[in-house]
């Protein structure tokens, strides 16, 4: 094995990358671990991120990055390539796309068992391949799942517009002033249509998002899954159905009738599409677990996916509630409301726009109106903008 043609596809990627904007999974990893694994939908930056981590290095040369996906995929033993890079002195081995590589759990497995001085980063976009292998890596590698950008993300990446990140105290506070961000509502529609993907910021990005919808929904899923082919047809069906009719509660047998498949089908296939990052769906307070209750309603995964994949313009009501799910569920656990939208620990919120009222919350305590085409807050009446600052 040629190590050294693996080090000038490195180098040459590293000059390539730039350093000025970094995710905000980057301060949230423990890159020192053992081995860790860093998951995501496709698109949302995970390789970037591995790069920039071994340019900032303190010692970028201890790092070794190869990409199962490139020329080299066939030839390259990651079990060898872990075996040389260690007699080498190196110090991390870093493995873009993992899951593309068969019997990948098997090796890493085995790396971290025989190579104690070595530590190992991997990641992949096959979100369903990668829990399944992490079963043979229990207690052995740290998993972190990484989604797309916030709002205050978009601000620094496509605007160049630096903002903190607040928590939800300081939101409901009404601390989340931005320098140079005199009126965020113009910048806050556009994060809304292409924003949320780093991707966002290329003229064919609406080609690129149908094409990552496409390989998830055709590919991803059914390989993973152990399905036939044929079931990505029925799940991108699926996923046009929910498109035209969220946000719902789901019901079933109609979506099984609807798309040709049995009953007990649906609730799996729903939760594959929650894990790769084109669903997400709202349950109630009951499981006692994070993620455990009781499905009330299905959403997009993010506001991009309602502009691509709704037949019609998307219904302003769906576009707010789910920019409200997916920036709030990377730090909170959020559940629906028996007398509201979303229950967030003891507080309770209701979206809506800017005549929205406080009626249907009145008599509810640490209740919020979430308004939409504000530019500031005030009392208990928040921005809806502002709560892409959570991250």
């Amino acid at each position: 094995m040629d190590i050294r043609r693996i080090q000038e596809e490195q180098t040459r990627l590293l000059r390539g990358t730039s350093g000025k904007f970094r995710r905000y999974m980057h301060n949230v990893i423990e890159w020192d671990t053992k081995m860790l694994c860093l998951v995501g939908p496709r698109g949302v930056g995970k390789t970037t991120l591995m790069l920039q981590h071994i340019k900032q290095a303190e010692h970028p040369e201890s790092y070794l990055y190869y990409n199962v996906d490139n020329v080299l995929g066939t030839e390259v033993s990651i079990l060898e390539l872990a075996d040389i890079w260690a007699k080498e002195g190196g110090q991390y081995l870093v493995i873009d796309e993992i899951h593309k590589y068969p019997n990948w759990s098997t090796e890493l497995k085995h790396i971290y068992d025989s190579q104690p001085s070595l530590r190992v980063i991997f990641t992949g976009s096959s979100i369903l391949d990668i829990y399944s292998g992490m079963s043979d890596l229990s207690r052995r590698a740290a998993m972190y799942e990484m989604q797309g950008l916030s709002f205050r993300e978009y601000l620094e990446y496509f605007h160049g517009i630096n903002a903190p990140t607040v928590d939800l105290r300081q939101l409901l506070s009404h601390q989340y002033e931005i320098d140079g961000l005199e009126h965020p509502l113009p910048l806050f529609r556009d994060y809304l249509r292409r924003g949320y993907y780093p991707f966002g910021t290329e003229k064919d990005f609406t080609l690129k998002l149908g094409q990552v919808v496409m390989q998830t929904m055709e590919l991803d899923i059914p390989v993973y899954s152990n399905m036939s082919p044929s079931i990505g047809l029925k799940l991108r069906k699926l996923l046009a159905i929910i498109a035209d009719s969220v946000p719902f509660k789901p019901t079933m047998q109609k979506l099984a009738d609807a798309i040709g498949v049995s009953r007990n089908q649906i609730a799996d296939y729903l939760v594959s599409m929650e894990r790769v990052g084109m669903i997400a769906q709202l349950r109630d307070d009951t499981g006692g677990i994070r993620g455990l209750g009781k499905v009330e309603k299905v959403y997009l995964d993010n506001p991009n996916l309602c502009y691509i994949l709704s037949s019609d313009a998307p219904n302003t009501g769906n576009l707010r509630e789910t920019f409200f799910l997916n920036q709030l569920r990377v730090n909170y656990d959020v559940v629906s409301s028996r007398v509201s939208d979303f229950s967030v620990g003891d507080y309770t919120f209701e979206i809506g726009g800017k005549n929205k009222t406080k009626k249907q919350i009145r008599d509810v305590e640490k209740a919020y109106v979430v308004r939409d085409d504000i530019e500031f807050g005030f009392a208990d009446h928040i921005p809806l903008w502002a709560f892409g600052l959570t991250y």
